[in-house]
């Protein structure tokens, strides 16, 4: 059979190529004519999966190895009975990760602030409370909320308690603009105003989900750090948003090898169940050793010591800010950033704490 993937996917080859051609193309830029023959698709979140590049063609299932679904029209694909399936949860690791790593980063104080810090998580699903978790391994105080889950393992408050707590609050909800609960400008100038001005914003989830125009006004006004992995206007980022911002990376939060992995072992498993063929392969098998850097200290000496070492995050803030061209960030060279990033290994990896 035909398979189309984004060249920007892991391992695909190794997990697909027994089952015939397996033709990489450019997510971002695929067209109905590049799968109008392939049986199966293999998208990330810059391929909008709509009519109009699955109308009328040969598939029958599409795999995203993301954990967000807006950009697929499940209804559309389900009209045309494509089976489709995503990869909930396969970064959520690394996400925590970043988060800790920006935060460390910002202020290396926070490592010994124990409870003395409160982390606020908006969206407490596999990234938030992976996140929770993670932050609870440090001492920190850690609040949530979310009107969809119900965590027994973390204070859950409304979103107006949690904007006037927290120290730091952290983004991981799904873009959505309908229901009683939309997503859609969430953070905006009233959800600036109610945050502590000291307070740090760190957005990896969607770029809508925080208004751009407010969120410079409020920079403006309070001096706010914020840190946005990504943009309202992506792949469009203006040079003023790159400069009123504190840390800037290009989309990579979820950037891990082994996240991006487990992702494309995710919709191979699903691949396999929808084909009917024995799902027998498993992604640990490709990963190379790499230092073991917690092997004999606790985690808190370890991230003092090493954490340039596990994820020198400001390269990739450097690496973002080196494409601006004339005002706004070279797309092109933002997307090269992308399909060229060097994956970093998650924690886990180096001795520490698995997911």
């Amino acid at each position: 059979m035909k398979i189309v993937a984004d060249e920007n996917l892991a391992f695909t080859d190794y997990f697909f190529a027994e089952f015939g051609e397996v033709e990489q193309k450019a997510g971002r830029t695929l067209t109905h004519a590049d799968v109008v023959e392939a049986k199966a698709l293999l998208v990330r979140s810059v391929t909008q999966v709509n009519p109009a590049l699955i109308d009328n063609t040969a598939l029958e299932y599409v795999g995203s190895a993301t954990i967000g679904t807006d950009h697929l029209d499940i209804e559309a694909l389900e009209k045309q009975n494509i089976h489709w399936a995503n990869a909930a949860g396969c970064n959520a690791q690394a996400v925590a990760e970043y988060v800790i790593t920006a935060l460390l980063h910002l202020n290396p104080a926070f490592i010994d602030a124990n409870e003395r810090f409160t982390l606020g998580i908006i969206g407490l699903g596999n990234v938030g409370s992976r996140l929770a978790y993670m932050a609870k391994l440090l001492g920190w105080n850690v609040i949530g909320y979310d009107p969809f889950v119900q965590q027994d393992v973390i204070q859950q408050v409304d979103l107006k308690t949690l904007l006037n707590t927290a120290d730091a609050i952290s983004l991981h909800v799904p873009l959505t603009k309908a229901g009683q609960h939309p997503t859609h400008h969430l953070i905006n100038t009233d959800a600036l105003a109610a945050m502590k001005p000291t307070a740090i914003l760190i957005n990896s989830a969607r770029g809508s989900v925080v208004e751009e125009q407010a969120l410079l006004a409020d920079i403006e006004k309070t001096q706010r750090k914020v840190v946005l992995d990504v943009f309202e206007h992506e792949p469009v980022i203006s040079e003023q948003v790159l400069n009123a911002v504190s840390l800037v990376t290009p989309h990579i939060a979820g950037y891990s090898l082994e996240g991006k992995a487990r992702g494309t072992q995710m919709i191979y498993d699903a691949f396999c169940k929808t084909f009917q063929f024995e799902a027998y392969k498993s992604f640990e098998s490709q990963l190379p050793v790499c230092a073991q850097y917690f092997e004999r200290q606790d985690l808190k000496s370890t991230l003092q010591q090493h954490l340039n070492e596990i994820y020198p995050i400001l390269r990739d803030d450097h690496a973002l800010r080196a494409c601006l061209k004339e005002g706004m960030i070279d797309q092109k060279a933002f997307d090269h950033l992308r399909k060229t990033y060097p994956l970093r290994r998650e924690w886990a990896a180096h001795g520490g704490p698995k997911a």
